[in-house]
């Protein structure tokens, strides 16, 4: 594929320009598909000012905002690259960050509290530093006349494939994170594989408070959306008393129309139903919502089906999109809770065995592989052959990404994730797949979340060691046999972990991911067999 249209707004500017395409939630500020396409010209113009070029890295420090939306749409019009970046990272890391993409420009949000004097030494010496809020003035102030919808450029109405658009950073679950280079064709794959499984139309609004630092945000939730021609309803962050209003009543901005389609990490639906204004039966409008980031264990599923709300579980990588997703129809959400669902259209997804490369059959478990035009062609500054990434090649030389993730496909073509490659421990010659202990683990009725990590043991070679949360409000204690008896009667014996604690919480990226080497590395500094076990 040589080139193919990826100015969803200019698109949209034209086919249907009084359709409302974004509301920023807290100023009630609304913007027409015309109103966002001068817009975007107009942070063209901004940008060129400030000596921004094709290929030139633009990064930004910012709270969600459809001015977040409007900088990369610019962006990617001028042929420049957008990298937003976690600003919940300590300065330090993200002036690790900072050094690797190198950026010409880097906007910051004023209203975060960022440690500026932390940043200097990491900042190139030509890199130009903008309050964010002056390029919002700058936007309202332009006098850049509207003129008849039209591409700027070349650039705006074609992106060669392997042009980069933005440079995402994963969330580091095993160690420093890595900037994935996307393109547009990337960002437009997630899109189609999201409004396809996700159902998004035209009169969708989808709310928008994961954070657009995350390709969950900027291309499932903003691209997809766009795609479409749907409305896009931008919360600044994450509260879980205040997502519970606006899926109850229509946000301000948007003419009493609800909010139809909300994505978000498990953790965030936990945190709603403990919000003391939750009432799912006022979610008339919300046609799912959607997970993903972490997995959802099939109890949390049914929870939420039985109090008429329909979790639909899904699955992705920042290296190749989302690709995975349930059906909306209740009855499949209830018969498969716990499946990730069926691979969207943009992306071959297979199931393989991870030292052969070789399909396993229905019912195996094996690592899922991924390829097609959402997967990425690798990591920023890597220039060997694969970008830095993980392949396996099989099929007529394709060369298909290694996720990492070791999953099985039911009778169905349902996939259901086990767990990580490198997180499958051996005892006494058996693999054990973590996934598939912290889903039994989980269906215990006083266990919130649980990880399991595999740790040295002088008679099985390794054992599990299990990390429960328990739910909120629970006061007694679980002891070991009750979690082994629970754990029999639907897994191996060896699979059962030897060690358990309870912790108040674990800990994860900002996607939602459990960063297992943590839990690792605190039991090597413990030296292992001193803590309070129970």
């Amino acid at each position: 594929m040589e080139s193919m249209s990826t100015d969803l707004v200019a698109y949209h500017a034209r086919a249907n320009p009084k359709a409302l395409a974004a509301v920023e939630i807290a100023t009630a500020r609304c913007w027409s598909y015309r109103q966002l396409h001068d817009d975007i010209n107009k942070a063209c113009a901004v940008l060129a000012a400030h000596g921004v070029q094709k290929g030139d890295r633009v990064a930004v420090l910012a709270a969600n905002s459809v001015f977040v939306v409007i900088l990369q749409q610019a962006l990617m019009r001028q042929g420049a690259i957008i990298v937003p970046l976690n600003w919940r990272l300590s300065a330090s890391e993200i002036g690790s960050l900072i050094e690797d993409c190198s950026p010409k420009l880097l906007f910051w949000d004023a209203t975060l509290s960022l440690a500026w004097p932390d940043f200097e030494p990491h900042f190139p010496a030509l890199c130009q530093r903008l309050p964010f809020q002056d390029f919002i003035t700058k936007l309202d102030q332009s006098t850049l006349p509207t003129s008849p919808v039209q591409h700027q450029n070349a650039s705006t109405a074609t992106r060669l494939p392997n042009t980069t658009a933005a440079i995402v950073y994963t969330s580091g679950t095993s160690g420093r994170p890595k900037g994935v280079k996307i393109t547009a064709h990337n960002l437009l794959a997630t899109a189609i594989n999201y409004a396809v499984l996700g159902e998004v139309e035209p009169t969708s609004v989808l709310l928008c408070d994961v954070p657009l630092f995350h390709l969950m945000g900027l291309a499932v939730c903003v691209w997809s959306t766009l795609l479409r021609g749907g409305t896009v309803a931008m919360s600044r962050r994450f509260d879980a008393s205040a997502t519970n209003e606006r899926l109850s009543a229509a946000p301000a901005g948007l003419g009493g129309r609800m909010v139809t389609h909300y994505f978000c990490v498990p953790q965030m639906a936990d945190a709603l139903r403990s919000a003391p204004n939750f009432r799912p039966a006022r979610w008339a409008a919300l046609r799912a919502l959607f997970t993903g980031g972490a997995p959802n264990p099939p109890a949390r599923i049914r929870w939420w089906l039985d109090r008429g709300v329909r979790m639909v579980n899904g699955y992705g990588a920042t290296e190749a999109g989302h690709f995975f997703g349930m059906p909306l129809a209740e009855d499949v959400l209830r018969q498969k809770a716990g499946s990730v669902g069926l691979a969207g259209p943009m992306t071959d997804v297979e199931i393989v065995d991870p030292e052969t490369g070789a399909p396993v059959l229905p019912g195996e478990p094996g690592e899922i592989v991924a390829s097609g035009m959402s997967v990425t062609a690798g990591y920023w500054g890597r220039a060997d052959r694969d970008g830095g990434l993980e392949v396996v090649e099989h099929g007529a030389g394709v060369r298909w990404y290694r996720t990492g993730d070791i999953g099985r496909q039911d009778e169905d073509g349902f996939v259901y994730i086990v767990g990580r490659r490198k997180d499958i421990f051996i005892t006494g010659g058996e693999s054990v797949a973590p996934g598939e202990v912290e889903t039994a683990l989980m269906q215990h009725p006083l266990v919130a979340e649980a990880a399991v990590v595999g740790v040295p043991d002088p008679t099985w070679g390794e054992v599990g060691y299990a990390w429960l949360v328990l739910e909120q409000g629970v006061k007694e204690r679980v002891s070991k046999e009750d979690l082994i008896s629970h754990c029999e009667g639907l897994i191996g014996r060896y699979k059962i972990p030897k060690h358990f604690r309870c912790t108040e919480s674990l800990p994860r990226t900002g996607s939602g991911k459990i960063m297992k080497h943590v839990l690792k590395k605190k039991l090597e500094s413990e030296g292992f067999g001193r803590e309070k076990e129970h």
